[in-house]
């Protein structure tokens, strides 16, 4: 029973700094693959370099989502992520979550459209 206990111990004792990293806030759209590397969780110096290059080919991020574009970035390294990926250099600008939402549509519904037109005649 102790030696259980005691191995239980030990593991809850190695598991804890690995249970501490989190990201570092850093901008995906100037970082160099080095710094994305060492700020962002599950992402090492072979898909930070993926993340430069995509970006180098297609220009800057225009939402944290567009992540998922580049090979080897899946939802949940994104989810990880997501509070620490800028898209600028203040944390004011970090893309809150209706940002990477599209835009409502402007056009009237079917209803509203024939009601205007009743009006109007």
């Amino acid at each position: 029973m102790f030696h259980k206990l005691a191995m239980f111990a030990l593991a809850l004792i190695l598991a804890w700094p690995l249970a501490s990293f989190a990201a570092t806030p850093v901008n995906i759209n100037k970082a160099d693959a080095p710094t994305i590397a060492t700020s962002l969780d599950g992402i090492g110096l072979s898909k930070a370099q993926a993340i430069v290059a995509w970006r180098d080919a297609h220009g800057p991020f225009k939402s944290t989502d567009d992540l998922a574009q580049v090979k080897g970035i899946g939802a949940a390294t994104l989810e990880r992520n997501r509070a620490a990926i800028l898209l600028t250099d203040t944390v004011a600008d970090a893309p809150a979550a209706k940002a990477d939402k599209p835009a409502k549509s402007r056009r009237k519904s079917k209803k509203a459209a024939a009601e205007t037109a009743t009006a109007a005649d």
